[in-house]
């Protein structure tokens, strides 16, 4: 959800607290359990995205609804299948430990099935063109993280740059290709040696995806073929040791970059 889109809501109220004071084992109970209700439209959303609230007796927040119904067809991913990428994105990120994607879910809505995910409060004072130009840390793990999931949309207006200087991603429907289609605006790093943190993580990814819980999530919401690419990615990135260069059978850089 870009500046734009949170801006083109217009009128709507603000459905709730944007879930700040929860933990992610609290917010993933919230989204899965919680009662949704539309509040408004993010209009400048290629896909049907909706603004909502979700509640129980305990916790309210805000959140993002994106029903499957409301997804267009795409020449190169499976129809009814973004929403099902954006969960597996967070399921990913979760086990990297690095706070990249906003807790998301799969379940029923008010328009059928569909990717619910927390709303995020970015900075409203943050450039977008100077965050995704800097060599801010949170960067640089996403920079990892979307070689990994293979992120063919990384723009600009999909950061959620926050005031403490972490940095959230969002919109991952189209990940998890087993085509090299690695397009973002994150090259600051390319053929760079990867941080022994990094090569941490990958390490973790690597055990999760073969035989751990992580690759039999994965196994629910993507094919065997993607589950299978995904690992090949993760153990090319520990082979070279080093951020990947731009494809040259691929756009390097989405349009629009923000």
């Amino acid at each position: 959800m870009t500046a734009e889109d949170e801006a083109s809501i217009g009128g709507v109220d603000r459905a709730g607290p944007d879930g700040a004071g929860l933990d992610d084992a609290a917010a993933m109970r919230l989204l899965r359990e919680g009662t949704l209700e539309v509040a408004g439209r993010l209009v400048e959303a290629t896909n049907m995205t909706l603004y909502c609230s979700v509640a129980t007796g305990e916790h309210a927040a805000a959140c993002v609804y994106k029903p499957v119904r409301g997804e267009r067809p795409l020449w190169d991913f499976p129809d009814g299948t973004l929403a099902a990428r954006e969960v597996a994105a967070y399921e990913v990120a979760a086990v990297t430990g690095w706070r990249i994607v906003p807790p998301t879910v799969l379940r029923d809505g008010p328009f059928g099935p569909g990717m619910v995910q927390l709303w995020i409060d970015a900075d409203p004072d943050a450039d977008l063109m100077t965050v995704m130009r800097s060599r801010n840390p949170a960067l640089r793990r996403m920079a990892v993280f979307d070689a990994v999931v293979n992120n063919a949309d990384r723009k600009g207006g999909h950061l959620l740059p926050l005031p403490d200087g972490h940095v959230y991603g969002v919109d991952h429907g189209v990940c998890f290709s087993v085509d090299d289609k690695l397009r973002t605006v994150l090259w600051q790093w390319r053929g760079r040696t990867l941080p022994r943190e990094a090569v941490n993580v990958l390490e973790r990814l690597e055990r999760e995806i073969e035989r751990g819980r992580l690759g039999r999530r994965l196994r629910e919401l993507l094919t065997q073929a993607e589950v299978e690419a995904t690992w090949e990615r993760v153990k090319r990135l520990l082979a070279t040791g080093v951020h990947p260069h731009p494809s040259d059978d691929w756009p390097a850089i989405p349009w629009p970059p923000i």
